[in-house]
């Protein structure tokens, strides 16, 4: 079944609004933790995910060429946007975000992923529970096998056999990737801790493709 943009929208203000529930349990010393995005914090993940709830197609053309097209300096300047001067400030603007409906381009599946997978980067070092709809995880991983677009999803898969344990999901030929649903999205998004999740002879490949 194809999801309508208002029944995407609704899985991410959903998906935004599990995670505000978890950042509003954290204490300073977790807020300055590292993330599964090596380069940020836990709140600095934050607030990239507060600049992608304002930043719809004109915003994103805009600082795109401005960074001259460098999508890591893109990120960094609208972060430091909507970093606060104290993480309770970091906190309340991502709360105020969360019913947004912005987006740069109509690939809602792909903004659905940016919440599960950046959600997961801030639980998972934190060692805490973050469980998304699984719906919506379904949704973005059949996104993820089909299309290339902010992570290489598509590519990282190619020419190999994903099957979800948990789920009502497979997709591709091949050597075989199979485990928890949410572990494959987390792989197929490039992050290799989700791969000891994961079992089948075409798990080495991936892991010799995401790292």
């Amino acid at each position: 079944m194809t999801l309508s943009a208002t029944q995407h929208w609704t899985l991410i203000h959903a998906e935004r609004a599990r995670l505000a529930a978890l950042l509003d349990t954290l204490t300073a010393p977790q807020w300055r933790s590292g993330s599964l995005c090596s380069i940020w914090t836990v709140e600095q993940v934050t607030a990239h995910l507060t600049a992608a709830a304002h930043t719809g197609r004109w915003g994103w053309l805009r600082s795109m060429v401005l960074a001259g097209f460098d999508s890591d300096t893109h990120n960094a300047r609208r972060l430091a946007e909507q970093l606060g001067s104290t993480p309770e400030e970091t906190r309340r603007r991502f709360h105020e975000a969360v019913d947004l409906t912005i987006a740069p381009t109509p690939d809602h599946p792909a903004w659905l992923g940016e919440v599960i997978v950046h959600g997961q980067d801030i639980a998972r070092p934190l060692g805490m529970a973050l469980e998304p709809d699984p719906m919506a995880v379904l949704e973005v991983a059949r996104y993820f096998v089909s299309k290339d677009f902010a992570v290489n999803s598509r590519t990282a898969v190619r020419g190999l056999h994903l099957e979800a344990d948990d789920a009502s999901f497979s997709s591709g030929e091949g050597p075989s990737v199979r485990g928890p649903l949410l572990s494959l999205v987390m792989a197929m998004a490039g992050r290799p801790g989700a791969l000891d999740e994961l079992a089948g002879e075409g798990v080495a490949e991936l892991r010799g493709r995401i790292t």
